[in-house]
């Protein structure tokens, strides 16, 4: 599963409470993030005031691509539900945003697997950008007043219909009104019903 979204609009919390409700029900669950934690990605993460247009966008899909390999595709093998904090979405938003094209985006992330379930979280932009001023900013795309929040949360709703006529099983979760345990139980959600129909497929099968 993958979490998506403009900046601050709370998919690190998400993702960490979503794993933390799987586990005390009995079900295996692994958090991640992108960039990841390797040593690629927190200089990514380190340096993105610095690295701009394709340059960050190769850095990106690279860190992606060796993530999963090496972290994601073990941990699905292992049984484990996998959630992953920003995934191609992200991509799709910020390096366009970036001055990419997003045909380009997707040349450099050939061969990402689809998600069992693409989450996109939104809200109204008002709110998001208030909780960015109370956390600050991360980096310069939620400094930049030319990648406003609203723009943002734009771009990622085209992105999600986009995805979606591409066959990838988005759901979308308008967290405006929701507290963050709330967010994160419709997520529980998906992944519950995601695991019951494998079941119910594998009793058929």
């Amino acid at each position: 599963m993958t979490v998506d979204g403009a900046g601050g609009v709370g998919k690190s919390t998400a993702v960490s409470s979503t794993a933390d409700y799987l586990q005390t029900r009995g079900i295996p669950a692994y958090a991640t993030r992108q960039p990841s934690d390797t040593a690629l990605g927190s200089h990514i993460r380190a340096h993105a005031d610095t690295y701009t247009g394709i340059a960050l966008a190769c850095l990106v899909a690279g860190d992606r691509h060796h993530q999963q390999a090496t972290e994601i595709g073990p941990e699905l093998e292992a049984g484990k539900v996998v959630l992953c904090d920003r995934y191609l979405p992200s991509s799709l938003v910020l390096q366009v945003l970036d001055g990419v094209p997003a045909q380009k985006v997707w040349q450099l992330n050939d061969g990402i697997r689809v998600p069992d379930v693409a989450v996109f979280l939104r809200a109204d932009p008002d709110i998001i950008a208030s909780r960015l001023a109370a956390r600050g900013a991360h980096d310069r795309f939620e400094r930049d007043p030319d990648r406003s929040t609203a723009q943002q949360v734009e771009l990622f709703d085209q992105v999600a219909q986009a995805l979606r006529a591409r066959g990838w099983p988005v759901h979308v979760i308008d967290c405006t009104d929701l507290r963050p345990h709330q967010t994160a139980s419709r997520i529980v959600d998906l992944a519950v019903h995601l695991l019951d129909q494998r079941t119910d497929e594998g009793r058929t099968a």
